[in-house]
């Protein structure tokens, strides 16, 4: 099995009719490899397909024409062990291209002929992508919602979650900026952030879709009664913003039912003692 990185992850893009735009991506082989990597590139739609954002690189759409627009210079070559291979493609944007959101992936993956000339067996390799998230210059609609911005109040297993579920209803992609802190609701100390804990996320939300985002706190200690704030900030922050805060109890299912024991235990004992005396009564 090859393993080989490719960087950037992703890519914003901003487009204008009629232009030439010229990009690339990086290919890496590690130091360790056995040998060199012989690599395939190739250009595919990105998209979406729930509210999880499981990721589409087969589906063509409205969305995707970038697709047609990218030329990629070398689409295949040789990277060797330690080795480094900057991979150039240009987006020719059409005179007519519509304005919005354009998105796509630049894949790389091992070229199994030319690894397996020497008569060795080659494995599939894992493809790494590149997504592109281009913005077309024109007419662009900014639209969304936020539907949910949930924190649990009680919570007896697992790890916490928080949610925000976001709409986007416009023709580009948009970005909602989401903090949360954590504070211990007895003391007042600072549970999250601290140190150098980054607590403000931001969340991609494709055009025409749903998406539902969670974050657990599994850092959180696991007893105890939390003031938990998360804010959502979408479509530039102003229109859409949504503010919540909520004492959060965390405690274990096993916490809860020691405490039922010694609870039961307890008022057991205060029934038994006030049978005993009133039994005591009559006999005298």
């Amino acid at each position: 099995m090859y393993a080989f990185t490719v960087r950037p992850m992703s890519k914003e893009v901003s487009l204008k009719s009629g232009e030439v735009y010229e990009g690339s991506v990086t290919i890496s082989n590690p130091a360790d490899a056995e040998s060199d990597f012989n690599y395939s590139v190739n250009v595919s739609p990105y998209s979406v397909v729930d509210d999880n954002y499981t990721a589409d690189f087969v589906t063509s759409s409205d969305w995707s024409k970038i697709v047609d627009w990218i030329k990629i210079e070398e689409p295949t070559g040789t990277v060797q062990p330690n080795g480094q291979k900057q991979i150039y493609y240009t987006i020719t944007v059409p005179e007519d291209a519509p304005a919005g959101g354009q998105y796509a992936v630049i894949g790389v993956s091992s070229n199994n002929k030319a690894n397996g000339d020497d008569g060795v067996a080659v494995q599939n390799v894992f493809e790494m992508a590149s997504i592109i998230y281009a913005r077309v210059a024109g007419e662009t609609r900014h639209e969304g919602e936020i539907l949910s911005n949930s924190i649990p109040g009680f919570v007896t297993s697992g790890a916490p979650e928080v949610s925000t579920i976001l709409t986007n209803s416009g023709n580009v992609h948009e970005v909602a900026q989401v903090t949360l802190t954590v504070k211990n609701a007895l003391n007042g100390d600072m549970v999250f952030p601290v140190g150098e804990d980054e607590n403000t996320f931001s969340e991609l939300v494709m055009p025409e879709s749903t998406r539902f985002v969670k974050r657990d706190l599994s850092d959180l200690p696991a007893l105890g009664v939390f003031e938990v704030t998360q804010d959502v900030a979408y479509i530039g922050g102003d229109s859409e913003y949504a503010h919540n805060t909520v004492t959060m109890i965390v405690c274990p299912l096993w916490f809860l039912f020691l405490m039922i024991l010694t609870v039961g235990a307890f008022i057991g004992t205060i029934c038994g003692l006030i049978y005993k005396h009133r039994k005591k009564r009559r006999v005298f």
